[in-house]
């Protein structure tokens, strides 16, 4: 987690749209979220290979083909969407620095390398909230927040342009 990447911001905006659908309503292709949303297609299928193997989507093929989600939108965790999209990296990797002080020539005593660097504690501290705030939002929770902010409107149209690009589809507006 050195780095939340721009792939976890277009998988959570994408499966928002996947929120409401169900086994029987296959939403839309990750080309079709990535187009609707103006972000590269050939990218978004990449993490919807990602978020597939993860246990988040799954994928129904032929005409009336896209993903759903594999579970409850209240049982994936926007750390399950950051895992799998960015791996499980830590947030801080220690170079052990306070070893190669000039003053110590080279052999650092052994109370300048005792237990956790201090600064590497705080670090495996910022870790542990971070990780735990985004272990206690789901993608329900943001589907729920998003819809508050979201004009009827907007729903409609989003309805209507996807049912333009797939018409043998059944969809539903995002939450």
């Amino acid at each position: 987690m050195t780095h939340i990447t721009t792939g976890v911001e277009y998988a959570l905006h994408c499966l928002l749209f996947l929120v409401d659908t169900d086994e029987e309503q296959p939403l839309a292709s990750a080309r079709d979220l990535a187009e609707l949303q103006g972000v590269p297609a050939d990218f978004v299928a990449k993490l919807f290979t990602k978020l597939q193997k993860a246990g988040i989507v799954a994928a129904t093929e032929g005409v009336r083909g896209g993903f759903r989600l594999a579970r409850a939108p209240e049982r994936i965790s926007v750390l399950d969407i950051v895992e799998a999209i960015d791996g499980q990296k830590p947030l801080f990797e220690c170079r052990n620095i306070r070893s190669q002080c000039a003053l110590f020539e080279g052999e650092a005593p052994g109370w300048a390398t005792r237990g956790v660097c201090s600064i590497h504690a705080v670090m495996l501290e910022a870790e542990a909230r971070i990780r735990d705030v985004m272990a206690s939002h789901t993608l329900a929770s943001l589907a729920t927040q998003v819809a508050s902010k979201t004009p009827p409107e907007y729903l409609r149209k989003t309805l209507g342009w996807l049912a333009d690009r797939a018409p043998a589809r059944t969809v539903r507006a995002p939450r």
